[in-house]
């Protein structure tokens, strides 16, 4: 009867709680392309040699990375804690001693008795509701749950490091633009002198160009101390003393922007490592329920001794030295006092608060990649309307310079298009960077490549829906 009660199951098989998902990308555009996901090494879509190396860098020596790596082993090494349940204990003793008596004979008679056991001891929990094999479930749960969370920090790593790059090559390209502003209103501030000396402008022209340049020189040491810290900030990130950390010369006109068309966003959840993550701690959390369940029903325990124990040692080994004990226990809980109702409770609302985080990471995944979506486009269009300002802009500048130096305009005229063109400059950089942060957003919100399948030969122990007792 035992070895028929011992496949009992307390809980019905686990089910994906139901979310309904969008047909389709409300920023995607009205023509919306065939699905071109991300590819596992998506970062090199943008052509950057300098960038696959600081990424190749990271995946090596990345500090996060490798923390991630040692919450796998651990989740590892207590999955196999919580399999040894299903297996018998086995031990083994051997002992000698001698005990000294005195016995009421004649006056008292000191007898020396040796005593000497060899045994093999074996217990086993006959595994009748479920509890251990739901036990392995969760514990197996857990441990793909951080493989899941390893692929979220890898993608974390990568998209950190992408966009800290592009932050130093924009801070480099705004450090350039204001050497270029400052040399500028630094020519014209000559011709604005010589001007002066022959006495076609006056002293305050001349302050007003000097305010100009002395602003723009102020920018300087911002600029470049920010890209110090910027750069120090990515060495961590890669693993690398600052020190050591040295890059190539870029910039942004060097770089491309990889193609990509998000597909169903019924397909996302396929391909999130973060959702993968929360969908199988939820499978854990179910078994948990189980083992909470079954708590309530006797346990039975099988125990056995074999081996040898004698009073003599030449005689230790032989057939009638031989022992053995055989015995099964049965332990009902009668009164605990709330503490299994407890942790049931416990086990059911842990399930339930965990499909509710699901859910929402669903609907924050969608919303990800709408935000995304939306960045990218509208960057890429603010892109486009900034490098026609700074055109007409700088075409300005140069037309007035032209003409103040011919005498034919002002020098109110210069200054103006000046702080056009100079903050224009500057703007058209940091939209740049808006646009390649936009992408790389993107590429983090459509799971960066990543597939469920590629974990799929991990597999779960029983698995067991959350339903009250």
């Amino acid at each position: 009867m035992i070895a028929a009660l011992a496949g009992c199951d307390l809980g019905p098989r686990y089910q994906r709680p139901d979310i309904s998902s969008p047909g389709t990308w409300r920023e995607a555009g009205d023509g919306q392309a065939a699905a071109l996901w991300p590819s596992a090494d998506w970062w090199k879509g943008f052509g950057s040699s300098e960038l696959d190396r600081l990424v190749a860098k990271a995946q090596a020596t990345s500090f996060d990375l490798g923390a991630a790596a040692a919450r796998v082993r651990k989740a590892d090494a207590l999955a196999r804690v919580a399999g040894a349940a299903l297996l018998p204990t086995v031990t083994a003793a051997a002992g000698g001693a001698s005990e000294r008596v005195l016995l009421p004979i004649d006056g008292g008679l000191r007898v020396q008795t040796p005593n000497y056991d060899l045994a093999l001891n074996a217990a086993y929990e006959i595994d009748f509701w479920g509890k251990n094999r739901a036990a392995v479930a969760a514990a197996t749960a857990t441990a793909q749950a951080t493989r899941y969370e390893q692929q979220v920090v890898a993608l974390t790593v990568v998209t950190t490091v992408a966009t800290s790059y592009f932050d130093v090559l924009a801070l480099q390209e705004r450090l350039e633009v204001a050497r270029a502003n400052l040399a500028a209103a630094e020519s014209t501030l000559e011709v604005i002198t010589g001007r002066r000396e022959i006495g076609t402008a006056m002293d305050l022209d001349v302050a007003e160009q000097q305010t100009i340049v002395a602003g723009l020189r102020a920018v300087i040491p911002s600029l470049e101390q920010q890209i110090s810290q910027t750069t120090d900030a990515l060495a961590v990130l890669v693993g690398t003393p600052p020190e050591e950390l040295a890059l190539a010369p870029a910039s942004f006109d060097e770089l491309t922007l990889p193609p990509i068309a998000p597909g169903l966003p019924s397909d996302l959840l396929e391909r999130r490592p973060d959702i993968a993550e929360i969908e199988a701690q939820l499978k854990a959390a179910n078994a948990d329920i189980t083992v909470a369940r079954a708590e309530f029903f006797p346990s039975f325990d099988l125990t056995a001794q074999g081996g040898f124990g004698s009073l003599a040692l030449a005689h230790f080994l032989s057939p009638a030295s031989a022992i053995y004990n055989l015995a099964a226990s049965a332990t009902q809980p009668i009164f605990e006092g709330g503490q299994l109702e407890g942790r049931r409770d416990f086990a059911l609302a842990s399930f339930e608060e965990l499909v509710q985080t699901y859910r929402k990471s669903i609907i924050s995944a969608f919303g990800n990649v709408e935000d995304a979506l939306a960045a990218a486009r509208r960057t890429g269009e603010q892109q486009t309307e900034q490098e026609a300002t700074v055109k007409a802009a700088r075409l300005s500048f140069e037309i007035a310079q032209g003409r103040y130096n011919g005498g034919l305009v002002d020098l109110l005229t210069v200054l103006t298009t000046e702080n056009a063109l100079f903050p224009a400059r500057d703007a058209l950089v940091q939209v740049k960077l808006a646009h390649l942060q936009a992408v790389v957003s993107l590429f983090n919100a459509l799971g960066g490549g990543w597939e469920s399948e590629e974990l799929a030969g991990v597999e779960l122990g029983p698995r067991h829906a959350a339903q009250a007792m």
